[in-house]
C-alpha cells in the first residue's frame, strides 16, 4: 500500500478530535455558566488592578496569602463597591419613584419640546411617544429594582473567585500562561498588553468619568440646574460614551432652562459645558488614558457596544479589551506561524510594546 504525503496522519486526527472535544466542553461549561461570566471578568479586572500591591503583601511583607487577601478585598469594597452601592442607590430611588414626579417630568419634557418647536418646527415628540416615554420611565425603575439581586450574586461571586486568584497569584498565573498554546515571547506579549488595557480601562475610564463628572456638577450647582447630585451621576456615565458623551445629559437640561425662561443660566451653562467640561475631557484622555494605554477610539466605541450587550456593566471595560485582544492575537498569530525572525507589528493608534512581564514565575 503506497503511503500518500498529503494523507492525514493518525496524530492529527486524534487532534483534531481531541480539539473538538475540548471546544464542545468549553461551550457546555460557558453556557450553564453564562451567569458568572460578568464574575470572572470583574474578578480578572480586580486581580490585575491589586496585583502589585498583593504581591508587595505577600513577599516583601511576608503577610500571611489569606490576610493580604482579605486585606485587598476589603480595600476594594471600599473603593469601589460602596461608592457603586449609593450611586446605584440614587438612581433607584429618583426614577423608581418617577410616578410620584412624573407631574414634574412631563413639564420638563414638555417646555424643552415646546421650545425646539417654536424655534425649529421641528415636532420631537408626539402625543404616542410622549406616552411611550413615560411608560418606559417606569418600566426602568422596576427593572432596576428587579436587577439588584441578579447584581448582588455577580458582586458575591466576583469577590469569591477574586480570593482564590489572590491567595496564591505564582501559581495562578503560570497556570494561565500555561493554558496559552504559544511561544513565550507571545505570552509575555500578551499579558504586558492585556495588564495595560485593563488599567487604561479600569483606572482610566472612571477616573475621567468622576473628573468630568464633578467639574459639570460644579457648573450645575453655579447656573442652578435641577437635581444637580442626580445630573453629575448621570454626567459621569455618560462620559464614558463615544461621540455624544456628556452633551446626552447637559443639552437637554439647558433646553430645559431655556423652556422655562432662565435664559441667563442657560447661555452659562452651556458655554461652561463645551469649554470646562469640554477641556476636561480631552486633557484626562491625553494624559491619564493615553498614559496607562492610547487605546484607538474606534476600539472604544465598538467594544462598549458589543460589551454592554455580551456583558451588561461590565463590558464597557472588557468590550474595548476584547476588541484590542483580537487585534493583538492577529499579530500574535502572524508572528507564531510566520517564518520571519521579526514580523511587522500591528500598529492602530497603539503605542509598541516596551516592557513585557513574564507570566511563567
Amino acid at each position: 500500500m503506497s503511503y500518500n504525503p498529503q494523507q492525514i496522519s493518525n496524530v492529527k486526527v486524534k487532534q483534531i478530535l481531541l480539539i473538538g472535544v475540548i471546544v464542545w466542553l468549553l461551550y457546555l461549561i460557558v453556557k450553564n455558566l453564562l451567569l458568572f461570566i460578568p464574575s470572572l471578568l470583574g474578578a480578572i479586572t480586580l486581580y490585575v488592578v491589586t496585583r502589585d500591591l498583593n504581591f508587595y503583601l505577600q513577599e516583601k511583607k511576608k503577610w500571611k496569602p489569606a490576610l493580604a487577601t482579605s486585606v485587598i478585598i476589603l480595600l476594594c469594597l471600599v473603593v469601589i463597591i460602596i461608592p457603586m452601592y449609593f450611586i446605584g442607590d440614587l438612581l433607584v430611588q429618583k426614577i423608581g419613584s418617577s410616578q410620584q414626579y412624573m407631574s414634574q417630568i412631563n413639564e420638563y419634557i414638555l417646555k424643552s419640546q415646546e421650545y425646539v418647536y417654536e424655534k425649529t418646527n421641528i415636532d420631537l415628540l408626539s402625543k404616542g411617544n410622549m406616552d411611550k416615554l413615560q411608560g418606559s420611565i417606569s418600566r426602568i425603575g422596576t427593572s432596576l429594582v428587579n436587577e439588584t439581586v441578579n447584581t448582588l450574586t455577580v458582586v458575591l461571586s466576583m469577590f469569591f473567585i477574586l480570593y482564590f486568584m489572590l491567595a496564591n497569584p505564582r501559581k495562578f498565573e503560570q497556570a494561565a500562561a500555561q493554558l496559552l498554546p504559544l511561544k513565550r515571547t507571545n505570552v509575555n506579549m500578551i499579558g504586558e498588553k492585556f495588564r495595560k488595557l485593563v488599567m487604561a480601562n479600569a483606572v482610566g475610564l472612571p477616573v475621567t468619568a468622576i473628573g468630568q463628572g464633578l467639574f459639570a456638577l460644579i457648573g450645575y450647582l453655579i447656573f442652578g440646574a435641577p437635581s444637580a447630585a442626580l445630573l453629575f451621576v448621570l454626567t459621569a456615565i455618560a462620559s464614558v460614551l463615544p461621540v455624544v458623551g456628556t452633551m446626552i445629559v447637559w443639552v437637554p437640561v439647558v433646553l430645559y432652562m431655556f423652556a422655562i425662561g432662565d435664559t441667563g443660566n442657560a447661555i452659562g451653562l452651556t458655554l461652561y459645558c463645551l469649554i470646562v467640561v469640554g477641556t476636561t475631557d480631552n486633557v484626562l484622555r491625553f494624559t491619564v488614558l493615553k498614559k496607562l494605554e492610547d487605546i484607538h477610539p474606534l476600539n472604544t466605541v465598538f467594544g462598549i457596544i458589543m460589551g454592554v450587550n455580551l456583558f451588561g456593566f461590565i463590558g464597557l471595560i472588557f468590550g474595548p479589551i476584547l476588541v484590542s485582544m483580537t487585534l493583538l492575537l492577529i499579530q500574535v498569530y502572524a508572528n507564531e506561524f510566520s517564518d520571519e525572525d521579526t514580523p511587522p507589528d500591528l500598529h492602530l493608534g497603539e503605542q509598541p510594546i516596551e516592557k513585557k512581564i513574564d507570566l511563567m514565575l
